[in-house]
Formats: C-alpha cells, sequence, structure tokens
C-alpha cells in the first residue's frame, strides 16, 4: 500500500479491499460466480488531502467509494477511519461515522428527493442526527446554502426549479450539514458543462481549505484530477496498478496503462504534437478476469518485450487473443505483480514487472493522435 506524503498522518486507511457481487442463475438462482468489482485494493489518505481514483468507466471507482462508506457491504478487507474500523461498527458507532463521513453523488437530479424543499433535503441529515431543531435548524440550513454561493431564500425552493451546477452545489450543501472530515465525491463535475464544472471544482477546494477536509475524488477527466488532486490512483479492472503523486505521476507514468490512459486526454496546444497509446481489444469481463497481471491481454509492453526478447525479461508464451496468436511475457500470465516503489520514491508504486521498460513504450507502439 502506498501511503499518504511521507510524515503525515492517516485518517483513512483501506486495506485488501474486495467487493463481490454474486451472479444468480436458473430457476433455483444459484450463485455461478461473481463480479469481482473491487479486487484487492489498499491506500491510505491522510488529514487534509485529496485522492484522486481514475481508470475506464466500470474499472470499480464508484464502488470502491460505496464500500468505503459501508453503503455497499465488503467481501474482504478493512477500512479505518481515525483508527476506528468502519465495518467492526455496530449501529451506535456507524451513526457517529456518518457525521464525520459524507458523499457527493454523480447525478445531483437523482441523489435529491423531488417532493423534498431545498432546505428539508438539507436539513433532513441535521435533523436525524440531532444536531439542530426548529429556528437553530433553519439558521444552519442559510449557513449552509451561502457558505456553497446559493441565496437562503432558496430553502423554500424545490430542485427542479435550478440549474445542474446549483443542484450540485444543493448536494455538496448536504454533505457539509454534519461537519464532516472526510467526503467521496463521485465524479461530482462529471455531469456538468465545463465552465460550471470549474466553479463546483474551486468552491470544493475552497471548502477543503477552509474547513480542512479530505476527499476521495472519483472521476475519469484526468485534466480535473491533475488540477483537484494531491496524489492520484489508477484503477484498472478492480485493482490499483498504479499510485502517486500528482506530478510524478503525470510527469513520469511508470505503468503502461496509465500512460496509454494519459496519452489518450486532450492537450490544448496545438503546436506540441501528441501521440496516442492504443490498447488493443477491450476490458475483460470482471466475472472471469484474466491470471497474473489482469492487464496482459491488452498491454503493449508485454507484447513489445516478448518480441524483442531484451532486458532479460525472461520467458514468453504465446495466447489466442480475439482469434489471433499473440506472444506475451509469461511471468504477465502466471504471476499478479504487488503494488511497489518505483524511482526510490515511497510515494510512487506500480503494479507492474516491467515498469523500468515503460519509458521506451511510446516509440514502439503510440500512433500520432
Amino acid at each position: 500500500m502506498t501511503p499518504p506524503r511521507a510524515g503525515a498522518a492517516t485518517l483513512l486507511d483501506v486495506s485488501r479491499l474486495k467487493t463481490y457481487f454474486p451472479v444468480k442463475r436458473g430457476l433455483l438462482r444459484r450463485t455461478v460466480g461473481h463480479v469481482k468489482a473491487v479486487d484487492d485494493v489498499s491506500f491510505a489518505i491522510a488529514p487534509g488531502e485529496t485522492l484522486g481514483l481514475v481508470g475506464e468507466s466500470g474499472c470499480g471507482k464508484s464502488t470502491v467509494g460505496r464500500t468505503v462508506l459501508r453503503l455497499i457491504p465488503a467481501t474482504e478487507g478493512s477500512v479505518k477511519f481515525d483508527g476506528q474500523d468502519v465495518f467492526a461498527a455496530d449501529r451506535a458507532a456507524m451513526r457517529r461515522l456518518r457525521q464525520k463521513m459524507q458523499i457527493v453523488f454523480q447525478d445531483p437530479v437523482g441523489s435529491l428527493n423531488p417532493r423534498m424543499t431545498v432546505g428539508r433535503i438539507i436539513g433532513e441529515p441535521i435533523g436525524v442526527h440531532r444536531l439542530a431543531r426548529g429556528s437553530e435548524l433553519q439558521d444552519r440550513v442559510a449557513t449552509l446554502l451561502r457558505k456553497v454561493g446559493l441565496d437562503p431564500d432558496h430553502a423554500r425552493r424545490y430542485h427542479h426549479e435550478f440549474s445542474g451546477g446549483q443542484r450540485q452545489r444543493i448536494g455538496i450543501a448536504r454533505a457539509l450539514g454534519l461537519e464532516p472530515r472526510f467526503i467521496v465525491c463521485d465524479e461530482p463535475v462529471s455531469a456538468l458543462d465545463v465552465s460550471i464544472q470549474s466553479q463546483i471544482l474551486n468552491l470544493l477546494s475552497d471548502l477543503r481549505e477552509e474547513l480542512g477536509l479530505s476527499y476521495l475524488f472519483i472521476a475519469h477527466n484526468l485534466a480535473v484530477v491533475e488540477h483537484f488532486c494531491d496524489r492520484v490512483a489508477v484503477m484498472y479492472l478492480g485493482r490499483i496498478v498504479e499510485v502517486a503523486d500528482r506530478h510524478s505521476l503525470y510527469g513520469d507514468p511508470r505503468h503502461p496503462y496509465t500512460r496509454a490512459l494519459l496519452s489518450a486526454a486532450p492537450r490544448p496546444d496545438p503546436v506540441r504534437s501528441s501521440k496516442r497509446i492504443v490498447l488493443p481489444g477491450e476490458v475483460p469481463s470482471p466475472i472471469n478476469p484474466p491470471s497474473g497481471c489482469t492487464f496482459h491481454p491488452r498491454c503493449p509492453l508485454t507484447r513489445q518485450l516478448a518480441a524483442r526478447g531484451g532486458a532479460g525479461a525472461g520467458p514468453t508464451v504465446e495466447l489466442r487473443i480475439q482469434g489471433e496468436p499473440v506472444r506475451v511475457m509469461a511471468r504477465c500470465v502466471n504471476e499478479a505483480p504487488q503494488l511497489e516503489a518505483q524511482n526510490g520514491s515511497a510515494t510512487h508504486s506500480t503494479a507492474c514487472f516491467y515498469a523500468s521498460e515503460t519509458a521506451n513504450l511510446a516509440g514502439a507502439v503510440s500512433v500520432k493522435a
């Protein structure tokens, strides 16, 4: 597991987390397999830190966030918040933890009750936890609305009367109502226009500075993550394949999947020519993931190393991938790589046996975008 910044305390500690969903078939609905949505994920977040979680759609990012908050039951692993075991907490202890751990959902329309006014939506969790009542509750709702850039008079309206950005502000105000220390931001700007995205990101950044919040920021927009996050974790098929601070990860990515993701991100530079690393095939099914390194059927690096046989890489094997014979490194098929420190940095870890060879990947397998 890659720790937060050197010497920093740990607020959230996730260890060996697994979340499997049963696949049932037949008249008797027997379990015939499992969707391995999250498969052995570990990370830590320090107080006041923002960890970005990125990857392709369906890689398990949102499931990680919801499992951490115990909105989805975990199959294995542990989550500790400020030293307290979240999964072992009883009902009373979990109720207290709910005040410290909140979530902002991707879709503000789906996460807000259309039958409740904005004031009731924001005030409901405050009332449930008995933190305020009557006029004091109304004052807290008004303060929260001002804090997120809305007028206190908006408390009497319904959320369908607001724009998408304003709805997301309402969702943020609701999350802040219990004065949490940690918030899961589950793609909070992906459904918004670009101009509105910047406003919401600036709001979240200001709240982080003002209130000392920690975020798990789930997103697929790599430019947003680079701007907003302190560290970044890259997920592929339920596993984290690389973790580093944002400058190290964007400046020197070591996993071939990370390099492919970054090559696909558009850059606003008409002079500088960019190259695209094209990954063959499609993402395998999480019901039956590949053996060893789950990325090996699509990895251009293992194919390149097997073709040239250099660097004393070891034996190779021939597989049939999408009906075509492909030669790859045998170790990638037989062993699952673990996150290990790279370049002598304790904060940059990569799950790749041949991470030192990744720098040579672009010239051999990339094409001009």
